[in-house]
């Protein structure tokens, strides 16, 4: 950036602690007026903490904030926006059953009467001069997931934001959608605004940002122009040493039929149908990715298969070529599913809803899997703990020790001891959810290494993904799902984030003829 720019926030040695715990630690930050500044950092390098001192939901413990050169006290998000300053937070705040100028004047000039017109007026002139494609009088819970997210923009913009934050603001969008807020931030740039995103895709931070700040464990590192680094030096200052961004895809060796499913139907219990004549065919050494838009019934998917969601009909077949034996695993429960034989393990979405128990230590949770087994009156706790061990050992789980409460990790680590448990049962079917999430790069550089380890030794693997650059490298085919239907079946070596992100907006209604779901 040119040494002319005006600086309009600057932060010097904040410091914020949560009991013993620092999150920042005498962190710097400086942002231009008329810029985007990527913040970037490993989980838990204190990143969203820090905007949210910047946003007035957390005051630090010591430090300044200054405004366009002035030291200023920001208490409270009132605070923050009589300051021009804006959050747009990554889970949305908005009220469903109200309409989109309902919700970005709601709480706006406390007990005075809004003008309802004039309002609609306001945030149509604010979509044309950004290029915002919004119905003023359209109600929250019939927007997609960008339309809402565009609700959450335009309502610190009408408040006058200059200084916008957007925290992983594309992790629910497509790539179409991506691009299309990306013209529009950089719109907004042109316009003077300065905007912070929180981010964890290097390439977006490539594509998007002119400089990067790193934090590492709470510390500020540095700040670069983006045009003079690359996504290597950038992973190399977020973890203090040379990482290798690459997912090694073998070509899978003599791939066989281990689990096909065939016109799948499922109903929540709101009676709402989530699934509908899916269809597919897992083999077995090879990743078979699924994509598709936030709650478009992957979770369900996976629940089905495994014996977690009441299917209504259909089926799912799970072969097992060495004993010649085809089972149908539909209507029975997961107990019933492994007495079968049936080595099946679920990563689910909810880790510690469904996958662990949080008051449990990291040895019990070890345990859960054999329970049921009723060998021994005594419960035989030196295999976990073994197995506790090589997880926290081999995932770098950060934990006080193999005895700590799992509700007491961060939700990271807690994601690598349920990543690692499922691993370690050597199942013949694998199906992770979202197994990354919230991991940072080097964690997640070592979960696509498991997962391809475990295609290596024949088995299948079903990944769910939101990162759909992540899908395209690491898979050998990706089942595209839109509204509970398959919209496609595509060769992960031959096809496009571009061409992913279509399908994930494409009704049943317009699956090409003849299209395979082998």
């Amino acid at each position: 950036m040119s040494e002319n720019k005006k600086t309009v926030l600057e932060l010097a040695n904040i410091t914020k602690s949560f009991g013993s715990v620092v999150a920042n630690a005498n962190v710097y930050l400086s942002l231009y007026k008329g810029e985007i500044l990527s913040i970037l950092g490993e989980n838990g390098s204190g990143k969203t903490t820090l905007m949210n001192i910047i946003s007035g939901i957390y005051y630090p413990d010591s430090g300044k904030i200054y405004i366009n050169g002035e030291e200023v006290v920001i208490s409270s998000p009132k605070d923050a926006f009589k300051y021009k300053i804006g959050m747009i937070h990554q889970h949305f705040k908005l009220v469903d059953v109200f309409s989109a100028t309902e919700n970005i004047v709601l709480g706006l000039n406390e007990g005075a009467v809004i003008d309802a017109k004039k309002a609609e007026k306001r945030v149509r002139e604010i979509s044309t001069a950004y290029g915002f494609e919004i119905d003023p009088k359209k109600k929250v819970y019939q927007m997609s997931v960008s339309e809402k997210q565009t609700v959450e923009i335009i309502k610190v913009l009408y408040r006058g934001a200059d200084i916008l934050i957007l925290d992983e603001p594309t992790a629910v969008l497509t790539p179409q959608e991506t691009k299309k807020l990306f013209r529009i931030l950089r719109k907004m740039r042109d316009d003077g605004k300065s905007i912070i995103i929180i981010t964890h895709k290097l390439h977006e931070v490539m594509e998007l940002s002119d400089r990067v700040s790193v934090l590492c464990k709470g510390k500020y590192v540095g700040t670069v122009n983006t045009s003079e680094t690359n996504e290597n030096l950038l992973t190399e200052m977020m973890v203090g040493k040379k990482v290798h961004l690459d997912i090694k895809r073998a070509v899978p060796v003599n791939p066989v039929p281990r689990l096909t499913v065939k016109n799948l139907n499922c109903v929540n219990r709101e009676g709402v149908k989530v699934l509908s004549d899916v269809s597919f065919t897992a083999n077995s050494g090879e990743i078979l990715g699924i994509a598709g838009i936030a709650g478009s019934g992957q979770r369900e998917l996976l629940e089905a298969i495994a014996g977690l969601q009441r299917v209504s009909s259909g089926e799912i077949l799970y072969n097992d070529p060495q004993a010649h034996k085809t089972e149908n695993l539909r209507d029975k429960t997961p107990v019933q599913i492994r007495n079968l034989g049936v080595r099946l393990s679920f990563v689910p979405e909810d880790r510690l809803g469904m996958g662990l128990v949080g008051n449990m230590d990291i040895v019990d949770n070890m345990m859960l899997r054999s329970y049921g087994k009723g060998r021994s009156m005594f419960l035989q706790r030196k295999q976990p703990k073994n197995l506790a061990v090589d997880v926290v050992r081999n995932l770098d789980v950060v934990t006080p020790n193999i005895n700590t409460p799992v509700r007491r990790l961060s939700g990271g680590n807690v994601q690598k001891v349920l990543v690692g448990r499922e691993i370690s049962s050597a199942p013949t079917v694998l199906m992770a959810a979202y197994p990354v999430r919230g991991l940072d790069i080097n964690s997640s550089y070592t979960i696509y290494d498991l997962l391809n380890a475990q295609k290596e030794n024949g088995v299948a693997v079903i990944f769910v993904g939101e990162d759909l650059d992540v899908l395209v490298e690491l898979c050998d085919r990706i089942l595209v799902i839109g509204s509970g239907h398959v919209t496609g079946v595509v060769d992960g070596r031959n096809t496009t984030k571009e061409e992913i992100g279509l399908l994930m907006t494409k009704g049943a209604s317009h699956k090409t003829e003849g299209e395979t779901l082998q």
